[in-house]
């Protein structure tokens, strides 16, 4: 019974106690040569540890180097370089007090992102023809692709497929059937040209006829020295059949 208040009572010690496990000096302090010295601020760094009291020499950290923290160390950490190689840009400057800040290039994804940003990042995917952007690429996922099925096609750099140009419904032959990449071709609709060869051949027939007609009725100029070859009298004519 006695034995067991004893181990209860210096279980309540050992929590009510701080515990150190390198140093007697307190959390605000830093130990140096048996002495407890109190701790730079963030931003700054020891320049003079502390001798007859506890109280160091500190000093602000020199340019492109910081401390987020109180620490008892003579020099302060570098500010990270947000490497475009990488994929990264700087989104906020280093502070003394404060590391830099990097974030991600446009064009490209995080691939190593911690609390404030990021410290690696690489391009987002590029669909290759044949497929469609299902979900475009953002500051932290990449680009998804998809293949484009059936009758569409995609040249990769669009949201969805298109439908394949139905060739038939436009009343013209199909030359070249599409794929996932590229659309239909269609040909010319040779209907349409034999219709308008045989209409200039009737249109020339009937001026040519017409110009002989008229040229036997006496409306035409006869051949003279003025006027010498049958191919003129034709086109008088055929002028007089148009006006």
């Amino acid at each position: 019974m006695v034995f067991t208040v004893k181990l209860k009572m210096w279980m309540i010690f050992l929590l009510t106690v701080p515990y150190s496990p390198s140093s007697a000096c307190g959390r605000a302090q830093y130990e140096i040569n048996g002495r407890c010295c109190t701790k730079c601020k963030p931003g700054h760094r020891v320049y003079r540890h502390c001798a007859t009291t506890d109280i160091p020499v500190c000093v602000p950290c020199s340019e492109s180097t910081f401390t987020d923290e109180p620490h008892g160390r003579r020099i302060c950490h570098p500010c990270t370089a947000c490497n475009q190689d990488l994929g990264l840009k700087t989104a906020k400057e280093c502070t003394a007090s404060s590391d830099t800040v990097c974030g991600v290039l446009e064009g490209n994804y995080c691939t190593d992102s911690y609390e404030e940003g990021c410290r690696a990042a690489q391009k987002h995917t590029t669909c290759k023809p044949g497929d469609f952007i299902k979900h475009p690429g953002t500051e932290y996922n990449d680009t998804v692709c998809e293949n484009c099925t059936g009758n569409y096609f995609s040249n990769g750099s669009s949201l969805s497929c298109t439908p394949h140009t139905r060739c038939e419904s436009k009343g013209l032959p199909t030359v070249k059937p599409g794929d996932s990449m590229s659309d239909s071709e269609c040909g010319e609709n040779r209907g349409h040209m034999i219709a308008g060869i045989v209409i200039g051949i009737i249109s020339v027939s009937l001026l040519v006829g017409g110009g002989v007609t008229l040229y036997k009725l006496g409306f035409c100029p006869k051949k003279n020295d003025s006027n010498p070859s049958g191919k003129t009298i034709l086109m008088t004519c055929a002028s007089i059949i148009l006006t």
